[in-house]
């Protein structure tokens, strides 16, 4: 996404480059793909011979949109897509709620490191390194969270380069060491001022409010130090 703000579009216009039995190609899309933790969006596609949902969204450089068999698009063709927005926000929100989270933890637990996450539109989880909470723990953690939600403070995005990151943040927090080396030039969402400062290809809101309430769901020994727990948010269960 281009901005925070693109993150909140929902239709657009675009023209088919590639196409096999199952998918389509565009020369454009708002449908964000599997990656970096976050699953796809869902959706449709709309054209003067039909309209499809959109059931998976895979790739990069070229992202490719599963609308099942017979589709009957062409090369050249130009299609309509819509996001399935209810889907879209609960990812935006949860992987908002992550940054913050794994912010928390950093601060509050020695330093540990978020070093895995998956965002669904349900539920989302987070895996953290070296820490074992207790219940306790678990408590402070989420009302903290939820204090941070209440203070409606700002999400905003940037490029910056690899320096200017390391300066602000210490490279372990920012998991500086999983990004190639060859990427110079890095999207970071930050929130307030370095509550959380981290390089990120994913979706967010533009404040904390729209989070919602944190609940916490579980916790799972991964063993080797690392402790996975898993959330939701308010209005985004089951």
């Amino acid at each position: 996404m281009e901005s925070i703000d693109a993150c909140y579009l929902r239709g657009f216009s675009a023209t088919v480059i590639a196409a096999d039995e199952t998918s389509v190609t565009l020369d454009k899309t708002l449908f964000y793909p599997l990656g970096g933790g976050q699953n796809w969006d869902t959706g449709t596609l709309s054209w003067s011979g039909g309209e499809l949902n959109v059931t998976e969204v895979r790739g990069r450089s070229e992202v490719q949109h599963f609308i099942g068999e017979d589709h009957g698009l062409e090369i050249g063709e130009t299609v309509e897509g819509e996001i399935d927005w209810e889907r879209r926000h609960a990812h935006m929100r949860m992987h908002t709620a992550q940054h913050l989270v794994s912010g928390i933890v950093y601060e509050m637990y020695g330093g540990a490191r978020t070093v895995g996450n998956q965002i669904h539109a349900n539920r989302s989880r987070i895996d953290f390194n070296p820490v074992k909470f207790t219940d306790e723990m678990i408590e402070e953690l989420f009302h903290k969270a939820n204090e941070m939600v209440d203070t409606n403070m700002a999400v905003t995005d940037c490029i910056m380069t690899r320096a200017e990151i390391n300066a602000i943040m210490p490279p372990e927090r920012t998991n500086m060491d999983l990004l190639p080396i060859s990427v110079k030039q890095l999207r970071v969402i930050k929130i307030g001022d370095n509550v959380d400062l981290c390089p990120c290809a994913g979706t967010h809101i533009r404040a904390l409010g729209e989070i919602g309430d944190l609940e916490f769901i579980g916790r799972k020994n991964k063993g080797k130090g690392t402790t996975r727990v898993s959330y939701t948010l308010g209005g985004c269960e089951d």
